[in-house]
């Protein structure tokens, strides 16, 4: 598991021999800046004897070097390795597996939701950071397979909304009261892998599944899908909208690509970048008319193939709007950029 955080340091989730370790690398010098580890113990590793691995999350705290806001860049800080400071665990025993953790998207960084198995857990974190305390809950019932695989908060709907993905079925859950409203079954063929909100639309989310699709849904119709692709030929693990300009859609597969796409029909901005009328000279004004005429197509717009293995992650970089890295089975990591021919189509 990996992110980028806005100061380009790629963050590593590593288990190793009933450890969990953590690195911070920096893209722009390639080392690592800071690292911490978590010995094995019972909130871990549960039934050695019987070879069962418990997952679970606990909350780190950067070096004060690395926050964002920090005058000091991770290149002008000292050549030693610092180290992570554990905070509190984010205790599961009681309900189950972690399959997924998610901060709030905006405020005071205080509300943590997780999900375990079946149930969907809401943290506050004091205000030390050193303890989490359990707020509220809700537990999945029903008939089928009902552990959660993946969730995504939303950042529309002042935060109060969060989906959730189990077997096939996509779910959208009020944190207020911790209740579903809404659901889409069967929104995939086979197991849905990961959801994403559009940061641009509230009401836009995307899925991808096992079935080799990625699908566009509008939460206030949920009938069928907005858009479909189908252009891996292997399982879909990740999909991810760009922060900035929602048309750019990246997506990793189990065919070892990285998909990126043009989804222009459905974004923020169907009809291109728009500018004010005084802006424009009349060439430009000509010009200008001349591209909204210009028939809108959905397209791929890259096929990356440089990795050799699945590829489990693609996150886009929360700094730099044309950056993404991608990470595969067999540890490896690619960073690549958005062609530079699309990016001064979409801002100019």
């Amino acid at each position: 598991m990996f992110l980028i955080t806005p100061l380009e340091i790629c963050f590593f989730f590593i288990i190793c021999n009933g450890s969990v370790a953590f690195e911070l690398h920096s893209f722009s010098s390639g080392r690592v800046t800071a690292v911490g580890e978590l010995e094995a113990s019972r909130t871990w590793i549960s039934d050695t004897s019987d070879s069962k691995v418990m997952t679970c999350a606990a909350v780190w705290r950067m070096p004060k070097e690395l926050e964002s806001g920090s005058h000091e860049s991770p290149d002008d800080s000292s050549s030693n390795t610092q180290t992570l400071e554990l905070l509190c665990h984010l205790d599961n025993t009681a309900h189950g597996n972690m399959a997924c953790v998610m901060w709030e998207p905006m405020g005071d960084g205080k509300k943590i939701i997780s999900l375990a198995d079946n149930n969907i857990l809401l943290w506050d974190l004091q205000e030390s950071s050193a303890e989490a305390v359990l707020s509220s809950s809700a537990a999945l019932e029903g008939k089928g397979q009902l552990k959660f695989t993946s969730g995504r908060w939303s950042p529309h709907h002042n935060c109060t909304q969060i989906a959730t993905a189990n077997d096939t079925t996509v779910r959208g859950w009020d944190t207020r009261s911790m209740r579903q409203i809404y659901c889409i079954e069967n929104a995939h063929g086979q197991l849905v892998r990961d959801l994403d909100f559009n940061p641009n639309k509230q009401y836009y989310l995307a899925s991808c599944g096992d079935d080799c699709k990625v699908k566009f849904w509008d939460t206030r119709n949920v009938t069928e899908p907005v858009k479909t692709l189908e252009e891996h030929s292997h399982w879909v693990w990740n999909v991810r909208y760009n922060h900035s300009h929602d048309q750019l859609i990246l997506t990793g597969s189990s065919d070892s690509r990285v998909i990126l796409s043009n989804m222009v029909s459905i974004s923020s901005e169907p009809f291109g970048h728009m500018v004010d009328d005084d802006e424009l000279s009349d060439q430009e004004d000509q010009h200008q008319e001349e591209k909204i005429k210009e028939p809108l197509q959905d397209s791929v717009i890259a096929t990356y193939e440089e990795h050799e293995d699945s590829v489990y992650a693609v996150e886009w970089s929360s700094a730099d709007p044309w950056l993404f890295a991608s990470l595969s089975y067999d540890g490896r990591l690619v960073i690549n950029r958005v062609p530079r021919a699309l990016k001064y189509h979409i801002l100019l």
